[in-house]
C-alpha cells in the first residue's frame, strides 16, 4: 500500500476523531469552574461548586437572558446582530403587564380590563414582539439597511415607549396566573423548553438549514431557491418574540413592570452566544453552544460575587472575557480560511 493512500486515510480518521466545538466550550466550562472552586477553598474556606442554593440562584439569574440568547443565536448565525433585545423586554413587560392586573387594585392602567385569563396577557406581549422583530426583519430585508443600524433604531424606539406607556410609572399586582410565569424555577424550566425546541429547529429543519446558508453564503443561498427576504423576517420575528417572553417572566418574576427592565440584555445575550461558540461572521454556531455560554456566563458572574469581588470589577473582567472569545472567533475564521 503506497503512502499517498495511507495518508488520507490517516487523515480521515484523524478528523472523526476531532471533538465538536461544543466539547470544547464544555472544557472551558470545567476548567472555569475548577479555578473558582480551588479560590473558593484559598479565600473563602468553601466550596463554589457543591451548595444547591448558590448553583439554583445562578441558573435563575441567567435563564431569562438565555431565553434571549437562543433567538440572538439565530441572528447572528445569518450574519445579522439584534440589538433591541433589552428595549423589547422592557417594553412588553410594560405592555403585557398593564393587561395582567388585578382587578382589586385601584391605580390599574386598563380598570375595564383587569383579571384577565394569563392567556391575554401573554399573547398580547408576544404578539408585541412580534411586530418589533417584523420592523426589524423588514428594514434588514428590504432597505438593505445594516442590520447594526436597524436594530440600533427599534432599541431606542422600544425603550421610549416603555418610558411613554405609563409616563414612566411601573406597573404591579399581576393576576396569579400571569405571575406563575415567573415563580420557583419556572423561567429555567421555560428556557430548556425554548433551547430544546430550537436546537431540533435548527439542527432538523428546512428552517434551521435555511439560516445556516444565509449566513455562510447569502448569494449562494438566494441562487439555490431560498427566499432570503422572507427567512430574515422570520428570523427576527423568533428572536423578538423570544425577547418578549424572556420580559414577561422577568415581569412574572418580581411582580412589577418598570421601563428600564432589560437594560443592556442584549449585550448579555450576544456575549452568552459568542462564548458558546457562535461565529460573528455568521454561518456557524448552535443553540447547545450558547446554552453551555450561558452556563459559562452565570459561573463567572457567580464566582466573582462568591469571592465577594467588587461590582466594577466583574463589569470590566466580563468586558475582557468578551474580547477574547470574539479574538478566539477572530482566530478559529483564519484557521479555516488557510485550511480552504
Amino acid at each position: 500500500m503506497s503512502n499517498a493512500t495511507v495518508q488520507p486515510s490517516a487523515n480521515a480518521a484523524k478528523s472523526q476523531r476531532r471533538l465538536p466545538p461544543e466539547a470544547n466550550i464544555l472544557l472551558v466550562l470545567v476548567g472555569i469552574s475548577l479555578v473558582f472552586e480551588i479560590l473558593g477553598w484559598m479565600t473563602q474556606g468553601q466550596s463554589f461548586l457543591f451548595s444547591w442554593q448558590r448553583l439554583s440562584i445562578m441558573i435563575l439569574q441567567v435563564s431569562v437572558i438565555g431565553i434571549i440568547s437562543v433567538g440572538v443565536t439565530q441572528v447572528i448565525i445569518t450574519g445579522g446582530i439584534d440589538l433591541s433585545s433589552g428595549s423589547v423586554v422592557g417594553g412588553v413587560a410594560m405592555f403585557a403587564m398593564s393587561f395582567a392586573q388585578v382587578s382589586t387594585y385601584a391605580r390599574a392602567v386598563y380598570p375595564s380590563l383587569t383579571d384577565l385569563p394569563a392567556i391575554v396577557p401573554i399573547l398580547l406581549g408576544l404578539g408585541f414582539g412580534a411586530m418589533v422583530g417584523f420592523v426589524n426583519g423588514w428594514l434588514i430585508a428590504f432597505t438593505k439597511i445594516p442590520p447594526f443600524i436597524a436594530t440600533l433604531g427599534t432599541m431606542v424606539t422600544v425603550r421610549g415607549f416603555a418610558k411613554w406607556y405609563t409616563k414612566g410609572q411601573p406597573v404591579s399586582f399581576p393576576t396569579e396566573g400571569f405571575a406563575s410565569i415567573g415563580k420557583g424555577m419556572m423561567p429555567v424550566l421555560i428556557f430548556i423548553a425554548v433551547a430544546i425546541i430550537f436546537h431540533i429547529a435548527m439542527k432538523y429543519t428546512r428552517y434551521g438549514k435555511f439560516t445556516y446558508a444565509i449566513g455562510a453564503n447569502m448569494q449562494a443561498a438566494r441562487v439555490s431557491g431560498i427566499n432570503v427576504e422572507r427567512h430574515l423576517i422570520k428570523v427576527y420575528v423568533v428572536a423578538a418574540v423570544l425577547a418578549a417572553l424572556a420580559g414577561m417572566v422577568v415581569a412574572a418574576r418580581g411582580q412589577t413592570a418598570q421601563a428600564g427592565m432589560g437594560l443592556a440584555y442584549e449585550l448579555d445575550a450576544i456575549a452568552m452566544a459568542v462564548i458558546g461558540g457562535v461565529s460573528l461572521s455568521g454561518g456557524r454556531g448552535s443553540i447547545i453552544g450558547t446554552a453551555i455560554g450561558m452556563v459559562i456566563f452565570g459561573v463567572i458572574i457567580s464566582g466573582f460575587t462568591f469571592l465577594r469581588l467588587d461590582a466594577y470589577y466583574q463589569e470590566m473582567i466580563k468586558g475582557v472575557i468578551i474580547v477574547a472569545a470574539v479574538v478566539a472567533d477572530v482566530h478559529r475564521q483564519k484557521k479555516r480560511v488557510k485550511k480552504s
